[in-house]
């Protein structure tokens, strides 16, 4: 009988990185290069000259590329999704009755009263 000998992935919950793009960053990199090819491609069936349009596209990515890799640095995984996510927040919450919080409550006991659960109602 043989010996079987496995090998174990140590990356499993790991988010993918390649070259320090952690991530999403990744897929804006990649959306950012095709961009920049279609452009390319746009430039040339206009009739530009190709070493003009080089001229734009490379420092294009040059810029493309230092700021996603920018992005993965400072916020991380998904620290940019919370970033975003936390500018859209109210700045605070005003209610100017408690009809809407009571209504709630009294549905919420409705409920648990229908499940056969007892709860005490403040």
């Amino acid at each position: 009988m043989g010996v079987t000998v496995y090998t174990i992935n140590k990356g499993i919950n790991r988010s993918i990185e390649f070259k320090g793009i952690k991530a999403q960053y990744i897929i804006y990199l990649a959306a950012g290069l095709l961009l920049l090819l279609i452009i390319f491609a746009l430039l040339y069936v206009v009739g530009v000259n190709t070493y003009v349009s080089l001229g734009i596209i490379i420092p294009s990515g040059v810029v493309l590329y230092s700021a996603v890799q920018r992005f993965s640095k400072r916020f991380g995984e998904h620290g940019l999704l919370k970033h975003n996510a936390r500018k859209h927040l109210p700045g605070f919450v005003s209610a100017r009755s408690r009809k809407l919080f009571i209504q709630l409550s009294e549905k919420d006991y409705e409920k648990k009263e229908k499940i056969g659960r007892r709860t005490s109602h403040l």
